[in-house]
């Protein structure tokens, strides 16, 4: 069959091609959009899952406390038989705890028609591999993935600032405490003129325990390094990320056409110190007398 004039295929098929382009965008968006709808239903089951699991605690706490005033109300009871002025005051002071623990547990219960603690850990775990195989199902372009990674810095830049300031909190607690108790030892000690068993000899052993185990935890987990590593890599990556959009120091000679290869290797210095800290906390955790952090700052 001879082929008419007026056949207009160009036209067509460009018709054609912008139709299937206008589905296959509106299909991304669609994946994009159920893909947002999962990640927020994910969090908020775990945020139902902690909560359940703290009223779950919670009643546990209570009923244990008001079964051990029970058991205590009537061991005492038992021992005390004779004397009925002494159990009885105890017997009133546990049967109010243990009405007390009782009320806070009915308070705390989860209300029932709610789903159960095994029905919202099987849908955690369902919405989480759901989650998992659709974002495996889409592929975000290498421009796209460099420059979420840029937005997600200052996310990095504040945990490193919250985690820092957290330890460095710890350590000059801990380090008030060490402080503090070993002027009170002194002191309690000097006010003890007598080889007796008095308050003073007990609470020279309270602080001393105390003191201790101050120092052992500062020791042992380095609060203070910890919050100075943080804070320089907070530093390094916050100055990472105003040198390149100010276009200064290595991101000078990057002009507005080569902004991906910037963005290249500003990926590539933030990752650089990410990997440091990493091995620097790995440093941390080793036992003292196997190696010593890097850049440790001075006592």
């Amino acid at each position: 069959m001879a082929r008419s004039l007026d056949d207009d295929a160009p036209r067509r098929l460009s018709d054609a091609n912008d139709h299937l382009s206008a589905e296959q965008r509106q299909a991304e968006a669609d994946e994009h959009s159920s893909l947002r709808k999962l990640r927020h239903d994910v969090r908020q089951t775990e945020r139902d899952l902690a909560r359940r699991r703290r009223r779950i605690r919670t009643v546990g706490f209570a009923l244990a406390v008001a079964g051990g005033a029970a058991l205590a109300a009537l061991l005492w009871t038992v021992l005390t038989w004779g004397s009925p002025s002494r159990f009885l005051r105890v017997d009133i002071t546990c049967g109010v705890v243990a009405l007390v623990s009782g009320a806070a547990a009915w308070i705390a219960a989860p209300p029932r028609g709610q789903l159960s603690l095994e029905q919202l850990e099987d849908m955690l775990a369902t919405n989480r591999e759901a989650l998992r195989f659709l974002s495996a199902l889409i592929h975000p372009t290498l421009k796209e993935r460099r420059s979420l990674y840029r937005e997600d810095v200052a996310g990095v830049i504040e945990q490193h600032r919250t985690d820092s300031r957290k330890y460095r909190l710890i350590h000059n607690t801990l380090q008030n405490l060490i402080m503090i108790g070993a002027a009170s030892t002194t002191t309690v000690a000097a006010l003890d003129t007598r080889n007796q068993f008095t308050w003073q000899n007990i609470t020279i052993v309270a602080i001393g325990f105390t003191v201790t185990l101050a120092a052992a935890f500062t020791g042992y987990y380095k609060y203070r390094e910890r919050s100075y590593f943080l804070l320089q890599t907070a530093d390094a990556i916050e100055e990472e990320a105003n040198a390149f959009t100010l276009g200064v120091g290595p991101y000078s000679d990057f002009d507005a056409d080569q902004e991906q290869q910037a963005l290249k290797l500003f990926t590539q210095r933030v990752e650089e110190h990410r990997n440091e800290q990493r091995r620097r906390q790995q440093q941390l955790d080793q036992p003292a007398d196997q190696t010593t952090p890097t850049g440790q700052p001075a006592a």
